[in-house]
């Protein structure tokens, strides 16, 4: 067998009818089947996790509607690729268009995503952008406001099994062989690969060079796939573990889940929870832990894995060993429970606009402070926030204690 083309990529669909697990979008009464059909393509954002056809569908979809097929990955590709792409819409060989699959578009930065608006608002260019994160916090609003969103599903085991019939049959055809699967093996695939349909196909071709007759669920464990499972627990789980570690000040156990969920390609993931873990768990005590990690993720976005892993780690590990306050965190949650509960509706007159009577503006008073009523009037007494033990926030609460102790009510001259 020829092995320079892997079996994944033979096995993609050349139709519609053989996209597995999107019937929703691809089915008979599918949204962007029946666009494509009325002659109807239009720029579109694919999202939702890898495997599950993003790319194979803008590719028929190109083929179905005459376009030249044009595909970058925004983990490598640079302003200079997007423009050379760009520059070949004016040549006699796109005369039906140019569709331009970007792949991965969380990876471009804003400017690099802002060169795509000329050519998608004049037509040159139609744009199918696909990413596995929510469009609405990385795609620029000004694409996301030109595109239909579409989202991709995690593909039902009962699917999987459908592609990897076809995949046994080709590798049958392909070796002069009558292999069989049992139908447990098939739906175990599925059910152990996350939704996956492409890493579905890997695991099975090995699992059929390794069979001597029949395909079998224990010849799939030989392969140890309940290792490599990542579904929607597990992500959440590794997640949370890395938090717990980073809030219970240990940096051996934050190194190795950043590992892990990097390991995994969880970039996305790791830069959004450790900038909450920033405010959340460290927060008032290293108020500049915020300000650091941020720095760190936007580096290891523009950066990209592998050597995203650098800031990531030096971010993770700042965190899990610097001091932890959550008192802002729970101030807002005790406010939040009277808000809730219907407390504080009318706010007190001196603060309300446009006369403000009565309201002391204290910066014309000693140590720029002078007391008066903030809270509304059913909630005045109420403290929903405490100073921390730890250094920064104690610093703060002398400070406080200082000035209210000060003469207010005499203003500055």
């Amino acid at each position: 067998m020829d092995n320079s083309k892997r079996t994944a990529d033979v096995m993609r669909p050349k139709d519609f009818d053989d996209i597995v697990g999107q019937s929703h979008l691809f089915g008979k009464n599918g949204v962007i089947r029946k666009m494509v059909d009325a002659g109807r393509v239009t720029n579109m954002i694919f999202y939702g996790p890898p495997g599950t056809g993003k790319t194979t569908a803008a590719e028929i979809i190109a083929k179905k509607s005459g376009m030249v097929f044009r595909k970058l990955n925004a983990t490598s590709a640079s302003l200079s690729d997007v423009k050379e792409v760009l520059s070949s819409t004016n040549t006699v060989f796109c005369t039906g268009g140019v569709l331009l699959y970007l792949d991965e578009i969380q990876y471009f930065n804003k400017k690099q995503q802002q060169s795509l608006l000329e050519y998608i608002e004049d037509g040159r260019v139609t744009l199918i952008a696909s990413t596995t994160e929510n469009p609405h916090f990385y795609v620029y609003n000004a694409i996301i406001s030109r595109s239909s969103l579409f989202e991709f599903r995690p593909v039902a085991p009962e699917d999987i099994s459908v592609a990897l019939t076809r995949t046994l049959d080709y590798l049958n055809s392909e070796n002069s062989t009558e292999k069989t699967a049992e139908k447990d093996a098939l739906l175990y695939i599925g059910k152990n690969t996350g939704g996956d349909v492409r890493r579905a196909i890997g695991l099975f071709e090995n699992a059929f060079y390794a069979a001597d007759g029949e395909i079998t669920r224990e010849i799939i464990d030989g392969f140890n796939v309940r290792i490599g499972n990542f579904d929607d627990d597990t992500h959440y789980d590794l997640l949370s573990c890395l938090q717990k570690s980073i809030r219970g000040s240990d940096p051996d156990a934050t190194a190795f889940y950043v590992a892990k969920l990097l390991s995994l390609g969880e970039l996305i993931s790791v830069c959004r929870r450790l900038q909450v873990i920033a405010s959340e768990d460290i927060g008032l005590a290293y108020p500049m832990a915020a300000v650091i990690t941020r720095a760190c993720c936007e580096s290891a976005k523009e950066l990209g894995l592998p050597e995203a892993r650098i800031p990531l780690i030096n971010a993770a590990i700042m965190l899990a060993t610097a001091p932890k306050s959550n008192s802002a965190y729970e101030a807002y949650a005790a406010a939040l429970a009277d808000i809730e509960a219907g407390l504080g509706r009318e706010v007190p007159t001196h603060l309300e606009s446009p006369l403000f009577k009565g309201y002391k503006y204290p910066h014309s008073y000693p140590e720029h402070y002078v007391e008066q009523q903030y809270l509304p009037n059913d909630v005045k007494n109420k403290k929903y926030y405490t100073f921390g033990a730890n250094k920064t926030e104690q610093a703060a609460a002398q400070y406080a204690e200082k000035v209210k102790k000060k003469p207010q009510n005499v203003e500055k001259k």
